[in-house]
């Protein structure tokens, strides 16, 4: 069989299915080993595993609902389509389980993500010093009022027991 035979064959999704599951547990051969075997090259297994990969997590994530997508497939998502039209863009939010509005709104969180003012970090240990020094006198203050406080509860106290003991004395 010579080479430009090979290139054009073509394989069924249930073969494809087949080898792939060869390189599952519990037997884990290698590629190698099955590309010898089959007379496949490696690359096209390769290949094989990737779109398998790929399309499991479609399945994934069209069973998940779009809010409880982690941040990277919101990404690729994003990546994927910054290049479609609206059309084919309502195609793929189809096939995905998606709005359009949703992937949108995903570019417009991507963007924003990137277009940040930073502020200048000498700028933010100077608020982060001042906010020290706000919260040190503050903690002073409220000691200072604790043992007010404390003073003036034993100050009450000892003037019932005096009341208890010498009774009510008013002045005439």
């Amino acid at each position: 069989m010579s080479n430009s035979d090979k290139s054009k064959r073509q394989y069924s999704k249930e073969f494809k299915e087949k080898v792939i599951k060869k390189l599952e547990s519990p037997t884990n051969e290698t590629v190698p080993q099955i590309a010898k075997e089959l007379g496949i090259p490696k690359t096209t297994i390769y290949q094989w595993i990737k779109t398998n990969r790929e399309s499991k997590e479609d399945v994934k994530n069209v069973n998940k609902a779009p809010k409880k997508w982690n941040s990277k497939d919101k990404f690729h998502v994003v990546l994927e389509t910054s290049t479609l039209t609206e059309e084919e863009l309502s195609t793929y939010c189809r096939r995905k389980g998606l709005y359009p509005d949703e992937v949108k709104g995903w570019i417009k969180q991507c963007i924003d993500a990137n277009t940040q003012v930073l502020k200048d970090p000498e700028k933010i240990e100077e608020e982060l010093r001042a906010e020290k020094q706000k919260t040190k006198a503050l903690e002073k203050e409220l000691r200072f009022k604790e043992k007010a406080l404390a003073e003036t509860a034993a100050l009450l106290v000892l003037r019932k027991k005096a009341q208890a003991i010498w009774g009510d004395t008013e002045e005439e």
